[in-house]
């Protein structure tokens, strides 16, 4: 599993000029599923994001999680973090998990990220979105629930 979380202090997301989704103060995660991917990665990346400490404490230290600032979450799946660009130059998507699966495991961490105290949101799986964000400092951090190729 693969995700871009970013620090937000506004996040939106539309499908088809109607807002499903938005949060204030929390991150924004964008996630992939990938092919080898089980619930273990779930458990983990779900963990992994509400736990992260990318808020800052009042000394200005990155010291704070999301749980510690009681913010928000919005989860957008976004496949196309699995595109390699390697060769040539159309994303390759041969790393991404089938639809049902990808969905299955999509709404697994949803559920997961729901047993703790902060609040979820969610973009759409399989619709076109637009996603607005206003990111804070700006911090974006890439995790990745594969050891080979784990980034945070």
């Amino acid at each position: 599993m693969l995700a871009v979380v970013q620090r937000v202090s506004f996040a939106r997301c539309v499908v088809e000029d109607k807002e499903v989704a938005q949060i204030k103060k929390g991150i924004v995660a964008l996630l992939a599923i990938g092919k080898k991917d089980e619930l273990k990665d779930a458990t983990w990346m779900a963990r992994k994001m509400v736990n992260l400490r990318i808020f800052e404490d009042q000394n200005g230290k990155m010291n704070l999680s999301l749980i510690d600032v009681r913010g928000e979450i919005l989860v957008v799946p976004q496949f196309t973090l699995y595109g390699d660009c390697r060769k040539g130059y159309r994303p390759n998507f041969s790393l991404v998990a089938n639809p049902e699966k990808a969905n299955e495991l999509f709404c697994k961490v949803l559920s997961l990220l729901e047993e703790y105290p902060v609040r979820v949101k969610r973009g759409v799986f399989g619709a076109k979105m637009r996603v607005e964000i206003t990111n804070e400092g700006p911090v974006t951090i890439i995790i990745s629930s594969d050891k080979g190729k784990n980034m945070g």
